[in-house]
């Protein structure tokens, strides 16, 4: 006959699968009603956005447009042509920095590392503005541009921040220094331009979607969602390595290709935005912990921190465009709202670790 001591351990195990089990789905369910609100949300403000704007559109004319109907006029140039593409890429282009900002900070476990804190978007920034300078190329180009030089950026600051293992505040620190030197060498370059190119490129550098036709909106959410796509993939041993290296394995993850894999293509979500219009600052940093805090995640989810993404991005357009007195680029409101969230969250940080 078993030992009575025996049945109330088995009994008290069980009891804690159970417990966690139940938490488990209790935090998907969550995840679930959340990502579906903030989807809800993100289609109401882009819908909105077909609506604002110094040419009034009214119900009937947005319907008769996208009936396809002949006697739109010119109704269906503001929306298909002018709006449609800039809502479009608003939404994309948030959703692809929000999952960036997830790898590394999923990555790092540090809520201060991102694309642009980092020094990646800086990377990214310089390639494509060497492609703009000193090629003049086309958008594709700049878009290879952008990938090329944040892939060498990161592989630069992983390598000196390197020390048997890449540390979540050396690999911070590194990436502020290397994102400075980055700037240094941005400015010489505007400096050293042509007076038509250095203006180009520095309404470009604002992170603006001004001028964004179906060129660059299809072709950068094209490429955005492709490689969401394939982040979903590595998505679950992405989480497996938050709880280290070691126990990931245990678990039959493959931890380095795993890491490399979500690296590159964290570094090429963040390229392409940046091609197509520019550095936008602080969605990568702000949006996956807005996300935890919404879902009560333990870690760090890549589907709520992309969807918060493109909500805060169309949100901020939509802000940059009929809120402010005057229009201002999408990047200037992102710098605005996400340097008064990075000095609360270096502040909260700092007492934590007090």
């Amino acid at each position: 006959m078993p030992d009575a001591t025996h049945r109330t351990v088995d009994f008290g195990e069980r009891t804690v699968v159970v417990r966690r089990r139940r938490a488990a789905l209790r935090w998907r369910v969550r995840s679930l009603v959340v990502c579906a609100a903030i989807l809800m949300v993100t289609l109401a403000v882009s819908v909105t956005a077909l609506f604002l704007g110094g040419y009034s559109v009214s119900l009937s004319q947005v319907w008769a447009v996208v009936t396809g109907d002949p006697d739109a006029g010119f109704a269906s140039v503001v929306i298909l042509e002018w709006r449609v593409p800039r809502a479009l890429a608003a939404a994309t282009f948030g959703a692809a920095l929000g999952a960036s900002g997830a790898v590394f900070q999923s990555l790092t476990r540090n809520p201060l590392a991102s694309p642009d804190i980092i020094g990646f978007s800086a990377g990214s920034y310089t390639g494509a503005l060497v492609v703009i300078i000193v090629i003049g190329g086309t958008y594709l180009e700049q878009a290879a541009g952008a990938i090329v030089g944040g892939l060498v950026t990161a592989a630069v600051v992983y390598a000196v921040a390197w020390r048997g293992g890449a540390q979540g505040f050396r690999l911070i620190v590194v990436g502020i220094a290397v994102a400075a030197m980055l700037g240094s060498f941005n400015t010489w370059l505007m400096l050293t331009a042509d007076m038509e190119v250095a203006m180009s490129a520095t309404s470009w550098g604002a992170g603006s979607l001004t001028g964004i036709g179906w060129t660059e909106a299809g072709i950068g959410s094209a490429v955005a969602l492709t490689l969401l796509g394939i982040l979903a993939l590595l998505a679950p041993g992405l989480r497996q390595l938050e709880l280290g290296d070691d126990a990931a394995r245990s678990t039959g993850v493959r931890a380095e290709p795993i890491r490399l894999g979500a690296i590159v293509v964290g570094v090429a979500l963040t390229a392409a935005v940046t091609a197509a219009a520019g550095p936008i600052a602080f969605i990568s940093l702000a949006a996956p912990q807005i996300a935890r805090r919404l879902t009560r995640s333990p870690g760090i989810a890549v589907a709520p921190a992309a969807l918060t993404g493109a909500l805060l991005l169309a949100a901020a357009d939509v802000i940059g465009q009929h809120v402010l007195p005057t229009s201002a680029p999408v990047g200037v409101v992102t710098v605005v709202v996400g340097g008064s969230y990075l000095v609360w969250l270096i502040v909260r940080e700092v007492r934590r670790r007090t």
